[in-house]
């Protein structure tokens, strides 16, 4: 019989693994490269900069909409480690994915980074400080029923694209996010869809285009107002 876990596993073209979702005809990142795609717009425009521009005592506070394969709390965690500053990290996930499914992604040995196994073992809604400079916490719901209790400073937006859940990119879920984005933070994500800048717009952000990675045209930063 074969393995649905090895089904799902695909290989993007920087060597960094991905998974592919039946549910949603989607892949978790980009198959131009799935470590590329998350250091160039999760960390690069999104994490780094607030770490660079802030106090070192204070902790930057991050939410991801799509917990997923854990490459880009995996990336934060190392990015916090390395700069020696503290990072608070939540992610929601309504459609977790196995442990066995987890330990045969790659993301160890291409990011230098171990720990993904602690991340996909972590109990769900529970806050763990996995290092010094990084506290973790995964809850398994979905955006609408996520009650936040802080404001963040960064948010990953990683939802599956805009075709395949287009109530996760609507101006009512940006105003809902808003909500909880403190005035001057980020909001990244890699869709740069007309569409999604307006819907962005419309519920308080100002919207920037980046250039994409690799092959990619544009990304889009936006910024709380």
């Amino acid at each position: 019989m074969n393995n649905p876990s090895s089904e799902r596993l695909v290989l993007t073209a920087d060597g960094t693994h991905s998974l592919y979702s039946p549910v949603f005809n989607q892949h978790y990142h980009s198959l131009h490269g799935a470590l590329q795609e998350s250091r160039h717009i999760f960390i690069g425009l999104g994490l780094e900069p607030l770490l660079q521009a802030n106090a070192p005592s204070t902790p930057i506070q991050i939410f991801e909409m799509g917990f997923g394969t854990g490459l880009n709390a995996l990336l934060a965690w190392q990015l916090a480690d390395r700069l020696r500053q503290p990072v608070t990290y939540l992610g929601v996930e309504a459609f977790p994915i196995s442990e066995a499914e987890a330990a045969q992604l790659n993301f160890g040995e291409q990011t230098g980074q171990a720990g993904l196994s602690q991340l996909h073992r972590a109990a769900w809604g529970t806050s763990q400080v996995l290092s010094d400079y990084f506290t973790f916490q995964k809850q398994h719901t979905t955006l609408q029923a996520f009650r936040p209790e802080v404001l963040y400073d960064v948010i990953f937006y990683d939802a599956f694209a805009p075709g395949a859940q287009p109530e996760l990119w609507s101006e009512a879920t940006f105003a809902q996010v808003a909500a909880f984005t403190r005035p001057g933070g980020y909001l990244v994500t890699y869709s740069s869809k007309g569409s999604v800048r307006r819907a962005l717009q419309a519920a308080g952000f100002a919207v920037e285009k980046h250039p994409g990675p690799g092959t990619k045209r544009e990304v889009v930063r936006a910024v709380r107002l």
